[in-house]
């Protein structure tokens, strides 16, 4: 260290004393100014000094936790966002009004073939359709004896149909028509799962034409291609939202293209059967 450098340091050693000094002059000046109530002054700035260190560090705790949330809360926004993507998606699938499913068909099979076939709703005969409720356990159930399918349209799948075949549809009626066909076909279960034996214990003149439409139904559901297949006759189109006019042929024709039904022809019935996935 030449002696320049050390003459700077001391130069700097003497300042800094100095103003040390001065400090201790300007705190000895203000203590005696008030001897009385300084003490009582300072010990009250202390302690609004320490109530706001404390305020300040639970403010620093409180950013600390949030600061660990935030990513959290990111994943939890993402996870939202994706649930809304697929509600979204759902509802675009589900029509406005949902049919009402015949939930009763198996109390009353009576109500299955009103929704079927209007013309015979006021005939006594019909009220014994009534399957036998088993005694014991109720067996398992059979292939084919599940719901009927009820495989709603999606907004891009009708947006992916040909113009001069979707015609005017829209998807709140293609979706309508969907459950009506389920409505259908569960009313056609229900009259092939009826016992026999039930219509003999009735005026057979009366319950005739249940009869033979029951048998009818029987031996279609027995054809190959059909077996095990929920379906439906085009006799059995009587609304609300599909009928046998030029909107429920188009309805129709949009569903076969779809995957949603196919169409073969036993005797002389037309037999639209319901696909599933």
């Amino acid at each position: 260290m030449d002696v320049k450098e050390a003459g700077t340091s001391l130069d700097s050693l003497v300042s800094s004393f100095n103003t040390r000094i001065a400090d201790l002059q300007q705190l000895v000046i203000a203590r005696n100014m008030y001897p009385a109530s300084s003490i009582s002054d300072l010990s009250a700035i202390d302690a609004a000094l320490k109530g706001m260190e404390l305020q300040v560090q639970n403010i620093k705790n409180r950013l600390r936790d949030e600061t660990r949330a935030i990513p959290k809360a990111k994943k939890l926004i993402e996870a939202a966002l994706q649930q809304q993507k697929k509600l979204e998606t759902i509802s675009a699938c589900v029509p406005s009004c949902i049919p009402e499913r015949l939930t009763h068909l198996n109390q009353d099979a009576s109500k299955c073939f009103n929704v079927q076939r209007e013309e015979h709703k006021q005939e006594p005969g019909f009220e014994s359709l009534k399957p036998e409720e088993p005694a014991g356990p109720a067996p398992k159930e059979k292939k084919g004896r599940g719901p009927p399918p009820m495989w709603y349209v999606t907004g891009d799948e009708l947006n992916s149909v040909p113009s001069y075949m979707k015609q005017r549809l829209t998807l709140d009626k293609v979706n309508a028509a969907i459950g009506d066909m389920a409505t259908y076909a569960e009313a056609n279960a229900q009259l092939i799962a009826a016992p026999r034996k039930k219509l003999a214990e009735n005026n057979l003149d009366k319950a005739l034409v249940v009869y033979s439409l029951s048998e009818e139904l029987r031996e279609i559901a027995m054809t190959d291609g059909v077996k095990g297949k929920h379906f439906f006759l085009e006799t059995d189109i009587k609304g609300p939202s599909l009928k046998l006019d030029n909107t429920g042929r188009a309805l129709l024709t949009v569903l076969r293209h779809l995957g949603r039904i196919s169409e073969t022809r036993i005797g002389h019935h037309r037999v639209i059967i319901l696909l599933r996935p």
